[in-house]
């Protein structure tokens, strides 16, 4: 598998992934001809029909799934001291999974700026239409496609975008970016194929067909944002723990991800939101940006 590197937002330094199950999404993702009759003839079988995701998402919620936790947490390094409750309190692998923060592991910015609103790894676009790392293999990707709404998508034309990769060890729970009114979620159905990088690439698509829930966010300093988490391989659940039409201040949780990869992305309409320079370099660049939620994202334009 291609070693996946991205910049470590804290530091300023490139940092190589551990992937989670990587001989799994090489197996299926790969270049080799075994790869391909399976990514093409099987693979489809198990994403459409969620079933294996249905099933591993039922190991991890066994009580017996406890045992992983700890392995897991020194595997990928995760910072146990950010935890809101001890780990001896989670019943199984899937509570550590969805796990709360302590209010002081991320602090929220009090100034007009909009905010980072999950961990993950990050892509920032300031045009989404001109682009050129916006697409992959000449196929290009399709707002259209990926709010199954063309009207609604030329609302946001020459906007921009932010693409968020949560992996496995990331924190899970993910935030409102700005103060808002946000609207109801709609689900669009789908598959739930891998976000994972090789995945992606082979088929940018990918985030335009998976399972995935949209919210409109009615803001006084950003105009109308499009909020949008997507499913992907492993994740039991998307849960909403908001409630619609009241308002909210930025850094206040919306809701997670049970087990498995997954990604959000964000849509503003055109000359709303500067991103910060390191956060467009970094994409400029062609690498991931690892970034933390309430971390500064950016600013209203003039």
């Amino acid at each position: 598998m291609k070693q996946i590197i991205y910049i470590d937002r804290q530091t300023g330094k490139q940092q190589l992934e551990k992937v989670y199950k990587e001989k799994y999404i090489n197996f299926f993702y790969g270049d080799r001809w075994y790869n391909h009759f399976f990514h093409h003839f099987i693979l489809p079988f198990f994403t459409k029909w969620h079933l294996f995701s249905k099933f591993y998402g039922y190991l991890q919620k066994r009580p017996s799934s406890v045992k992983k936790i700890l392995p897991f947490i020194e595997e990928y390094e995760v910072d146990s001291n950010e935890f809101l409750d001890p780990i001896s309190s989670y019943r199984s692998f899937n509570d550590f999974f969805i796990r709360k923060l302590k209010s002081s592991a991320r602090p929220i910015d009090n100034s007009h700026q909009a905010i980072i609103p999950a961990d993950g790894r990050y892509y920032f676009y300031e045009n989404i239409t001109t682009c050129s790392g916006f697409i992959v293999k000449g196929k290009k990707f399709d707002i259209g496609n990926l709010l199954n709404n063309s009207q609604l998508a030329e609302e946001y034309a020459g906007g921009s975008m932010v693409i968020a990769r949560l992996c496995p060890s990331d924190y899970h729970r993910f935030h409102f970016p700005c103060d808002c009114v946000p609207g109801a979620t709609q689900l669009i159905n789908g598959p739930l194929f891998s976000v994972n990088p090789l995945a992606v690439k082979k088929n940018i698509e990918i985030l335009a067909e998976n399972k995935r829930m949209i919210c409109k966010l009615s803001t006084v300093h950003f105009g109308e944002v499009i909020y949008i988490e997507i499913g992907a391989t492993n994740v039991g659940s998307i849960q909403e723990t908001y409630t619609p039409d009241i308002p909210y201040a930025k850094g206040t949780e919306k809701g997670y991800f049970e087990f498995g990869g997954s990604a959000l992305i964000l849509l503003f309409k055109k000359n709303t939101i500067a991103f910060c320079s390191d956060l467009l370099n970094a994409t400029e660049q062609g690498l991931e940006m690892r970034c933390l939620l309430d971390q500064p994202m950016g600013q209203i334009t003039n």
